[in-house]
């Protein structure tokens, strides 16, 4: 499978299967159909293929056999035109033996702050509001450890509604999971998610002492940001977690951190919003688009799917610049690594939900991530007895991307695993579903991340000669 396309200039060939990216001159762009076309029908014969380049695209003998020559040989080392060999992988992943190795811990289903977009119903989830007990914390880092095989690196996350409206509990659950390491050969890596209305001194020194990452909610600019995420009066947050979020990016050295916002159709141009946190000196950005039911106003819609991309063009632009003038940032979607990546089995399903990583209720119920909590046809078991419910567990398993006929074709199947089966359930009520509007634009911010890489390169180069 090949996918081209024209951005900032940059003539991009993605061979998807082999994972291979080439930027090319026009010429060479333009032949890679002809050739593709030509190799379907079982040709290979370079004189062939020559001669099809130099009929259909007017160009000299020569550059029509070199052209031929060079496609020959990028197909014979895997790098163009490459089979996929991932589909007869399926069977052995799906019934490959399933381990727990991250926990989403709704350590509060309270927030003291009313969110408009908030999926949990600030806090609640579609329940009622619960701080989660030690007790229950406790039995929740058991069963992750219990169920974990041999795995040693584990995942926590401290979540909410607000985790630090239960802030001792946190740091007893930490205590109790550092006590678990020695004698279970584990490593725990915790990440707390917080709105910053808490975020104190105290709490900062324990974060940077025992947390891996750090999650800061922040929609970007003032405006935007205090129109949606006001506290329950109605005043704004921006002014009061502003300082705070710059002062715990600093005191994490910039790294391990990452503030994230959401934008709306209240701010289709969000690329200004993550200008402005940059502006700001957060050098860790994560802003994404919300999923909302669509009689929402603030929901976006297949309408603004065109000014949406536009501005993910605009962003990379910007992001480039910045790079090159020594000002830059990281901003979570443009992060690709085109040498390494992840591994097949994440290539394949993605995060994991419902299989490897799980979210925990305050009262300690299961379901397959935070996004289908309170959705009781999703609730898998309990930390006490464990999964009970196979049956979800196969289903979110078998959850891939050739389970998915929207994935099938699609050039960035490989990049964002099949997407997110919550965004997929609640467009389509089926976890092997899609979402439309998350697909456009993750397809767009594949296509600027990969010619960013090449605009990059291009300057690395430039500068080493």
């Amino acid at each position: 499978m090949i996918h081209r396309y024209i951005n900032n200039g940059y003539h991009i060939v993605m061979d998807v299967n082999s994972g291979s990216v080439h930027v090319m001159d026009r010429s060479a762009y333009d032949a890679v159909p002809v050739v593709e076309r030509l190799i379907a029908q079982g040709t290979q014969d370079q004189e062939i293929i020559a001669q099809a380049l130099e009929k259909e695209l007017s160009l000299s003998h020569s550059e029509a056999g070199e052209l031929a020559e060079e496609f020959l040989a990028l197909k014979e080392a895997g790098q163009l035109f490459a089979q996929d060999i991932y589909e007869d992988y399926i069977d052995a992943f799906t019934e490959r033996e399933t381990v727990v190795k991250a926990l989403c811990l709704h350590i509060a289903h309270d927030c003291n702050l009313a969110c408009k977009y908030c999926f949990a119903g600030e806090g609640e989830y579609h329940g009622r509001r619960a701080l989660m007990s030690l007790e229950v914390g406790r039995k929740a880092l058991d069963f992750l450890v219990a169920n974990s095989g041999n795995r040693v690196n584990l995942e926590v996350d401290f979540f909410g509604g607000e985790p630090l409206m239960n802030w001792q509990v946190v740091k007893e659950l930490v205590a109790y999971g550092r006590s678990l390491e020695e004698p279970h050969h584990k490593k725990f890596r915790f990440t707390l998610t917080t709105n910053g209305v808490l975020l104190t001194d105290e709490v900062m020194d324990f974060v940077n002492k025992e947390m891996s990452n750090l999650v800061l909610s922040i929609d970007g600019r003032k405006e935007i940001h205090d129109l949606m995420r006001p506290h329950r009066g109605g005043q704004g947050s921006y002014d009061e977690i502003l300082p705070k979020y710059k002062k715990a990016a600093e005191s994490r050295n910039q790294m391990n951190y990452y503030v994230r916002g959401t934008y709306t159709r209240n701010n289709t141009d969000f690329s200004e919003d993550v200008i402005h946190l940059a502006d700001q000196g957060f050098e860790q950005i994560s802003v994404e688009p919300v999923v909302a039911d669509k009689k929402e106003d603030y929901a976006l819609r297949m309408e603004d799917v065109p000014k949406l991309l536009s501005e993910y063009d605009r962003l990379a632009q910007e992001y480039i610049r910045r790079k090159r003038d020594g000002k830059g940032f990281q901003f979570f979607h443009f992060m690709i690594d085109l040498e390494g990546g992840p591994c097949v089995a994440k290539r394949l399903s993605g995060c994991g939900s419902g299989t490897e990583y799980l979210a925990v209720t305050p009262w300690g119920d299961l379901y397959p991530c935070h996004q289908f909590v309170g959705q009781e046809e999703f609730l898998m078991g309990n930390v006490e007895d464990g999964i009970v419910r196979k049956d979800i567990q196969d289903k979110f398993k078998a959850c891939n991307v050739y389970s998915k006929k929207e994935c099938r074709d699609c050039f960035a199947k490989f990049y964002c695993s099949g997407g997110c089966a919550a965004n997929a359930w609640h467009e389509s009520g089926d976890v092997n579903g899609s979402y439309e509007l998350g697909c456009e634009l993750q397809r767009k911010r594949v296509e600027c991340a990969i010619m960013i890489k090449a605009a990059l390169a291009e300057e690395e180069r430039e500068n080493y000669l």
